[in-house]
C-alpha cells in the first residue's frame, strides 16, 4: 500500500497535474502508478515529464536508455522500476532476456553498450565522483561528449524515479521482477 495518495485517476489527481496525466494517457495508453503517484506534486511530475521528454529526443538509443534504467533500478533495489523497465525492455526496446540480465548485472554484451552500462553503474556507486578515466573509457567506446551527459542525465532520471517509488511504497503495475536486494 502506497504511503502517500495514489490518485485512483486521472480525475481524482490534483487538477493542474491532470492535463500531463492525460498526455501520458495518450502516448502509453495507461497512466502507471509511478506518474499518478508523483502527480501529488504538479511540479515533479512536469519535472519528471520534461526531463524524459527531452532525454527521449537525446542520441542515446532506446536500448541503451533501457539497459540504463535496468542498471539502475537493479542496482537501487527498485522492483517497480526493474518491473517497469523490463517490461519495456522486451516490448519496446526489443532486448532479449540475457541482455536484460546481463545488464541487472551491470553490462552488456555489445561492446559499445558495455561501456554505457559499466559507467552508468560507476555513476550509481561512485555518486557521480567517477575519474577521468572512467569519462576517457565511455568516451573510448565511441560515445560523445553529448552522449556522455546524457548518461549522467539518464543516471539521475532514474534514481529519482528509483527513490519515489521506494519512499512511497508504489504498488507495481507491470509483470513484477523483483530484484532481490529486499528480499526476506
Amino acid at each position: 500500500m502506497p504511503r502517500i495518495n495514489l490518485p485512483a485517476s486521472i480525475e481524482a489527481a490534483p487538477e493542474a497535474s491532470r492535463p500531463q496525466l492525460e498526455a501520458v494517457n495518450k502516448m502509453l495508453g495507461s497512466v502507471p502508478n509511478l506518474f499518478r503517484l508523483t502527480s501529488n506534486s504538479p511540479a515533479a511530475l512536469e519535472g519528471y515529464l520534461g526531463l524524459n521528454g527531452a532525454l527521449a529526443k537525446g542520441n542515446l538509443t532506446a536500448q541503451t536508455r533501457e539497459r540504463i534504467a535496468l542498471a539502475v533500478a537493479q542496482i537501487n533495489g527498485c522492483d517497480y522500476c526493474l518491473s517497469a523497465h523490463t517490461y519495456l525492455a522486451k516490448n519496446l526496446a526489443k532486448l532479449d532476456d540475457a541482455e536484460i540480465a546481463a545488464n541487472r548485472n551491470g553490462a552488456s554484451s555489445d561492446s559499445r553498450a558495455d561501456a554505457a552500462v559499466r559507467f552508468a553503474v560507476k555513476l550509481v556507486h561512485e555518486r557521480g565522483r567517477v575519474s577521468s578515466a572512467d569519462v576517457a573509457e565511455v568516451k573510448m567506446a565511441g560515445y560523445s561528449e553529448a552522449e556522455v551527459v546524457e548518461i549522467v542525465a539518464h543516471v539521475a532520471l532514474n534514481t529519482l524515479t528509483n527513490y519515489l517509488n521506494e519512499a512511497f511504497d508504489t504498488p507495481i503495475d507491470f509483470p513484477v521482477i523483483s530484484t532481490g536486494v529486499n528480499a526476506a
